[in-house]
């Protein structure tokens, strides 16, 4: 079994010249029955150290990234519900504020970096490249307005994408060679490291900054 069929998908369509990939909002009746709000990195539990969980540290997060194993890209494929890690980074909690759901990697080819929930079960995908980065990371404030969600879910038929905008690669990041997701049009990757059999770590890597976005992913195992 295919990992989209595993989670209700359907088959992967081949690609052709000038045809999309789908990422049309889907039902997803395991997802629905449990919610598609943002998760805390509470809920991921004892899988994450506590002193991670209750204290912004960037040198800790890194140190913690850096005494976990690595991670294949056959093992990243599948659906995945994400939560930010509170390091003190310029861009911590801002895509939560908006209910970021995760990530989806559909084959290495096709990846989808950025998922939020539609409501009644259904996710959609965004174009990472129509998030205005350079602005938020000068002023990481104007997402946190009462104001932005709103402006989220109006813009949201602007910025939807039925197109991957990442793949995967396996590539050296701190020393060792481990999954990452490369994203097409952005100057970032997410390098992967591995917790458990469902969770793993992430590290977004963005030119021009020191500190990277730390972040978790947990695999959503779909009921059908």
């Amino acid at each position: 079994m295919t990992v989209r069929a595993g989670l209700g998908l359907g088959p992967l369509p081949r690609p052709r010249a000038g045809r999309a990939i789908s990422c049309k909002p889907r039902h997803f009746d395991g997802l629905h029955k449990r919610g598609l709000d943002a998760v805390s990195v509470d809920q991921f539990g004892r899988v994450v150290p506590e002193e991670l969980r209750t204290r912004p540290d960037g040198a800790a997060a890194l140190r913690y990234f850096d005494s976990l194993g690595t991670v294949t890209i056959e093992e990243m494929l599948g659906l995945w519900r994400g939560s930010g890690l509170n390091t003190g980074h310029p861009m911590d909690g801002l895509l939560e504020t908006f209910g970021w759901y995760g990530k989806r990697f559909d084959s290495p080819e096709e990846v989808h970096p950025l998922v939020f929930p539609t409501g009644k079960g259904r996710l959609f995908c965004i174009n990472p490249s129509f998030l205005p980065v350079g602005v938020l990371l000068r002023h990481p404030g104007l997402a946190r307005l009462p104001v932005a969600p709103r402006l989220f879910g109006v813009a949201r038929p602007l910025i939807a994408t039925t197109r991957p905008q990442a793949r995967l690669r396996m590539t050296q990041h701190r020393g060792v060679v481990t999954a990452t997701m490369c994203y097409d049009r952005l100057p970032a990757h997410d390098a992967f490291r591995r917790i458990d059999e469902n969770t793993v770590m992430g590290a977004m890597d963005i030119r021009g900054l020191r500190q990277p976005l730390m972040f978790l992913l947990r695999r959503e195992r779909i009921q059908r």
